[in-house]
């Protein structure tokens, strides 16, 4: 099946397990509108997921959401999606000034892909609880001390469970590469892959997702999606060998010129 005639109903599915997946305890809702202001790193965790078209005029709405963010000591983001409302909010925030950021690919593989390619030589394939996960991956980015608590606790408190898994080279213990999988249902995404700088260009991240998927097939899932980088044209690479195509575009708008 080609991803570019995937039925909307198949990818509201998808953007309702990507907002499951990535749901904070921090959160509450203002008018149709989804507020998320966790203090972490994942920016779809703090923002305005604007899933309902509500009532408010949109100055009075937007003045709610300020307030929250403001609260919590983050910037006002709305993440835009082809399912965002009300219609023609794009266009609304832009013409308020708000500047479009992060240019983002849902990636979907209609056909969850079955086949683990095998550990290389000198690597350990292991799973690691949340904590520990938001841990290896925060090293990883280089992420404040902050934000990767505020991972591992929204992973505990996940609705949707998540499995993290590591390519650890045997002889020094270090992480040369690592990601999730969530599963819900028939559908599983793939989040926080990472590869270690001095271990890319090694297949390590096409490996790491292979196992993943493998296993995610294995327990019953059918179609595989994730999110990623607009221009991140490596990763894309690996994750259409994969099997992977672009299904639908999403970014962020803020009228903070750099939002983080």
């Amino acid at each position: 099946m080609n991803p570019d005639r995937l039925p909307d109903t198949l990818l509201s599915r998808i953007e309702d397990a990507g907002l499951n997946a990535s749901a904070p305890p921090q959160q509450r809702w203002v008018d149709g509108w989804l507020l998320r202001y966790s203090p972490g790193k994942a920016k779809r965790a703090r923002c305005i997921q604007p899933v309902a078209a509500g009532c408010l005029p949109l100055a009075e709405r937007l003045a709610l959401c300020e307030a929250v963010f403001r609260a919590a000591g983050l910037p006002m983001v709305a993440r835009i999606t082809p399912f965002s409302r009300p219609a023609g909010l794009d266009t609304a925030l832009a013409a308020l000034g708000w500047t479009a950021q992060d240019d983002t690919r849902v990636m979907v593989a209609p056909a969850c892909p079955a086949v683990a390619e095998p550990v290389p030589a000198g690597l350990a394939w292991q799973p690691l609880e949340g904590a520990a996960y938001a841990e290896v991956v925060g090293a990883l980015r280089g992420s404040p001390p902050a934000q990767r608590q505020a991972h591992a606790e929204r992973l505990a408190l996940s609705p949707v469970p998540y499995q993290g898994w590591v390519l650890r080279r045997l002889d020094d213990d270090l992480v040369l590469a690592c990601g999730q999988s969530a599963a819900e249902a028939d559908l599983v995404g793939l989040y926080d892959v990472f590869t270690h700088p001095q271990a890319r260009g090694r297949g390590l991240a096409r490996v790491l997702c292979s196992r993943l998927l493998a296993q995610a097939r294995a327990a019953g899932a059918r179609v595989a999606y994730l999110q990623v980088d607009a221009d991140n044209a490596p990763a894309r690479a690996i994750y259409q060998r994969l099997g992977f195509a672009d299904a639908y575009a999403y970014h962020y708008r803020s009228p903070v010129a750099d939002a983080g």
